[in-house]
C-alpha cells in the first residue's frame, strides 16, 4: 500500500537527511520544500517584507506538491514529504488533504535539542554540503525556531507520530 511519508521537525533537526534514508528504505520519491523555495523563488526574495512573501510562495508550492504526491500515489507510489509545517494548523490543514484523498500517512517528527540544531545549521552554511539549501543566518534560525510548535498528544494519538531523535 503507497503512503505518504511526511517528515516534520524544527530547523536543523536532520530532516533531509532522515528523509533520504526513508526514500531509500521505501523506492519513493523525496520532495523537500526548500529545495524548491532555493530553486524557483531565491533569486526573487526581497531584502524586507520576507515572512508574507515567504508564506506565499510556501503554500504554491505545497499546492504543487500535493498534486504531484496525489498523482504518484494513484500509481502505486510511496512519496517522502518534508514540507516545513512547523505550525499545528499547517498540520492539521494537510491532515485534512491526507484525509479526504483517505491516502495513508506516516508522520516522522525529528527531536534534536535546540543547541545542536543551531550548531548543526551554523556548520551547513559554511559546509555546504548535501543537504545545504540556503543560507539560515542566525536571525532566521531564530525566527523558525521561534514558530515552531512540536505536536502535542492529541496530535501524536491521532496521527501516531514517530518521534525520531537525531542528537550527532
Amino acid at each position: 500500500m503507497p503512503a505518504i511519508h511526511l517528515v516534520e521537525g524544527p530547523v536543523g533537526a536532520g530532516k533531509s537527511t532522515f528523509a533520504a534514508r526513508l526514500c531509500l528504505m521505501n523506492a519513493a520519491p523525496r520532495f523537500i520544500l526548500d529545495d524548491w523555495m532555493a530553486t524557483l523563488f531565491r533569486p526573487d526574495r526581497p531584502d524586507t517584507d520576507i515572512i508574507p512573501w515567504y508564506l506565499e510562495r510556501k503554500r504554491r508550492c505545497i499546492d504543487q506538491i500535493w498534486n504531484i504526491a496525489c498523482d504518484l500515489i494513484d500509481t502505486r507510489t510511496s512519496v517522502v514529504l518534508e514540507l516545513g509545517l512547523i505550525r499545528r494548523q499547517d498540520r492539521e490543514d494537510f491532515y485534512s488533504r491526507v484525509d479526504a484523498a483517505e491516502f495513508e500517512l506516516k508522520v516522522y517528527v525529528l527531536d534534536t535539542p535546540e543547541e545542536v540544531r543551531r550548531q548543526r545549521v551554523r556548520r551547513r552554511n559554511i559546509e555546504k554540503g548535501s543537504t545545504f539549501r540556503m543560507e539560515v543566518p542566525d536571525e532566521m534560525f531564530e525566527i523558525a525556531n521561534n514558530l515552531w510548535e512540536a505536536p502535542d498528544s492529541v496530535e501524536c494519538r491521532e496521527r501516531r507520530i514517530s518521534f525520531i531523535s537525531a542528537n550527532q
